[in-house]
């Protein structure tokens, strides 16, 4: 059975960066930094997980289509720092010295692309670990997705987003939609805090049955008054799985032929 383990890379990358110490380094020296510990890094997960394939997934460069629906999307997000921005190439060439390609895509976002690949391969019964602190993607983990943060050392797994958020992960994606998620600017319903929508997709089970509901109580009525707000949260939260790929799984096998 195959074993793909997925970086996503520039959550990896970003938090190595962010570990150096800036202040006291030039930015070529704080680059060389990353660069060490990306290495480092990698060849630990490599040696824990012992993938059959591996892949690393950026970014592309271009607006999403998210943008497109909700103009506002990631706005006031912290930008990555340039001198980072301009080493990308370079981290990348570091992850092809270890035998490990990337992928991306300008328009496609590295979590659309990683949920695509994730979930084709979980539906044909094959193993695959992201290496993540994005709890974005346990939406996915119904499917058979392992998430590791590798950095609080835990398992991003069922048991985590209970403990954490209180529903199940098949309920996240409607629970952002109630709450919305500050750091991507998506607003949610006004009014439903967490509390809020824990205990509404505890009566409902999900933001569908929510908003059909006849006779709804204040919390529901709110939702369903604001009910284009939570469908488009929804659609922004929830990951695609239908992003066109154009490789094999041969093409990323680990160690590479």
């Amino acid at each position: 059975m195959a074993h793909l383990l997925i970086l996503d890379a520039l959550n990896l990358i970003r938090r190595l960066h962010a570990a150096q110490p800036l202040q006291r380094l030039s930015d070529e020296a704080a680059l060389q930094g990353t660069r060490q510990g990306l290495l480092r890094t990698v060849q630990a997960l490599l040696a824990q997980v012992q993938p059959s394939h591996v892949l690393a997934v950026f970014d592309g460069e271009q607006p999403s289509w998210r943008h497109a629906c909700h103009p506002d999307y990631k706005a006031g997000r912290s930008p990555m720092p340039e001198a980072l921005r301009q080493g990308l190439d370079s981290l990348q060439a570091t992850l092809w010295e270890l035998g490990i390609d990337s992928l991306l895509s300008d328009g496609d976002e590295a979590d659309d692309l990683i949920a695509t690949l994730s979930l084709q391969l979980c539906r044909r019964q094959q193993a695959v670990t992201l290496i993540s602190t994005d709890r974005g993607f346990c939406q996915l983990l119904d499917s058979g997705l392992q998430i590791r943060d590798h950095f609080n050392r835990r398992w991003l797994d069922a048991a985590y987003v209970q403990q954490s958020v209180g529903v199940q992960p098949a309920q996240l994606v409607d629970y952002w939609a109630l709450t919305g998620i500050g750091g991507a600017n998506i607003k949610g319903v006004p009014g439903i805090g967490p509390k809020s929508a824990r205990a509404l997709l505890g009566d409902y089970g999900n933001l569908e049955r929510l908003l059909a509901d006849p006779n709804p109580g204040k919390a529901a009525a709110r939702v369903q008054a604001h009910a284009a707000e939570a469908q488009l949260a929804q659609q922004l939260v929830r990951l695609r799985e239908d992003i066109p790929l154009g490789f094999n799984l041969r093409d990323i096998r680990y160690p590479p032929a």
